[in-house]
């Protein structure tokens, strides 16, 4: 499957718990909606994903990737600390100069 670079990065970060090189994925801007919470800016991204790693230690495998318009959607296997794991979520994102400006995580 051919994911664009950051993408690419942020499956890497993810499955090695990498919080901080995760962050770096995304703008100083940007806005994460997860769990029914928004994460603004890149150092509160940083505390969400270390929070999520710690609590649900969960990988994801790609299973499809589509573009439209100016968004992008990763479909991935995501398996880790939950109930219902695995489960395939969709990473909605919007992505702008090679860093992902905002992620909406759904089921």
């Amino acid at each position: 499957m051919n994911l664009p670079k950051v993408v690419a990065e942020l499956v890497e970060t993810q499955n090695n718990f990498d919080s901080a090189a995760y962050a770096n994925c995304f703008s100083e801007t940007a806005v994460v909606f997860d769990e029914g919470k928004m994460h603004n800016g890149k150092k509160e991204i940083e505390g969400w994903i270390a929070d999520s790693n710690k609590r649900y230690r969960a990988t994801i495998k790609p299973v499809g990737f589509e573009e439209k318009e100016t968004e992008s959607f990763l479909m991935a296997e995501t398996s880790g600390n939950f109930d219902g794991s695995p489960i395939v979520l969709t990473y909605h994102m919007i992505i702008a100069d090679e860093l992902i400006q905002s992620l909406k995580v759904t089921g």
